[in-house]
């Protein structure tokens, strides 16, 4: 009978190990502030997605809907750098947003993407 560790490194073996950051971002300004910053935090955002720095982001809520935050997954070469990163979003620089930053180890899950050719549409499930 195989023995406890060797049972956890028969199934992690395969383990994709993808080491991304985790930032999650909380208001502490009136929704008329951060409404105002909102285009320059946008902007922040589309020009990290292009780089190939995001991920993926997106708005956290609560169990009713409410807005309470979000969330930025980025790639980073270390907490520093991930910092820097975080830092710079419009909402960080201007106090109308603080966060918290966490490293993400990714192993399992998955993805699809179906692509249509006919009217070039693409599916992400």
């Amino acid at each position: 009978m195989a023995t406890s560790d060797q049972q956890h490194h028969d199934l992690t073996k395969n383990f994709l190990g993808k080491e991304l950051y985790v930032i999650v971002t909380t208001p502490v300004a009136s929704r008329e502030e951060l409404d105002k910053m909102l285009p320059q935090h946008l902007a922040h955002q589309i020009r990290l997605e292009k780089q190939g720095i995001m991920f993926g982001a997106g708005p956290l809520a609560g169990d009713d809907g409410t807005r309470i935050g979000g969330m930025v997954i980025i790639r980073a070469d270390s907490f520093a750098a991930a910092r820097a990163i975080a830092d710079a979003d419009p909402y960080h620089k201007n106090g109308l947003r603080t966060y918290t930053l966490t490293k993400w180890t990714v192993n399992e899950g998955s993805y699809g993407i179906r692509v249509n050719y006919s009217d070039q549409t693409v599916t992400i499930e």
